[in-house]
């Protein structure tokens, strides 16, 4: 199983401010680095290791070794989506958790206390203090809930031909 560092986020408003918490923790700003953070702060939604490799033209091992550095640091978080590989995020302007469609793929974002009664409901009854950063919560969404429902409703249709 995939262990999430426990790294606090480290809030930062740009791509400046963030080469420069690197550099003052005395890091370099290799090319294939900064290329990574850039790809991250334009994107809305988490990226698999392997789309930034392809789409940055870098080694697929010097992207991983990139977002483990930026995760420990708190610039970046990696989520599951239902049985996906690892999809990584910058959290470095927001945190977020998601909710995962498993039939269409959806994913929704969301902000940590959209979230709070869940957590609150969950520790009352079981004792448990959760987070939804690392694993997205997986079920069906309205969309999908609806089709499902208007499919179940619709009136069957005969296989056959009709006869007057």
């Amino acid at each position: 199983m995939t262990i999430a560092p426990n790294a606090e986020r480290l809030p930062v408003a740009d791509l400046g401010q963030a080469m420069q918490v690197l550099r003052d923790r005395g890091m370099r700003i290799s090319t294939s680095r900064r290329m990574v953070l850039e790809a991250l702060f334009g994107s809305d939604q988490p990226l698999p290791a392997e789309q930034l490799a392809r789409g940055l033209g870098l080694e697929l091992t010097s992207v991983y070794r990139n977002l483990e550095v930026l995760e420990r640091l708190g610039l970046v978080r990696h989520v599951h989506l239902g049985h996906s590989a690892g999809l990584y995020a910058l959290v470095a302007r927001d945190e977020h958790e998601y909710l995962y469609c498993e039939h269409c793929g959806s994913v929704r974002a969301l902000a940590p206390e959209e979230l709070d009664p869940v957590r609150e409901r969950i520790h009352e009854l079981l004792g448990h203090d959760v987070r939804f950063t690392h694993f997205a919560l997986a079920g069906t969404c309205a969309e999908c809930a609806d089709r499902a429902d208007r499919a179940d409703r619709a009136p069957a249709r005969s296989a056959g031909h009709h006869h007057p």
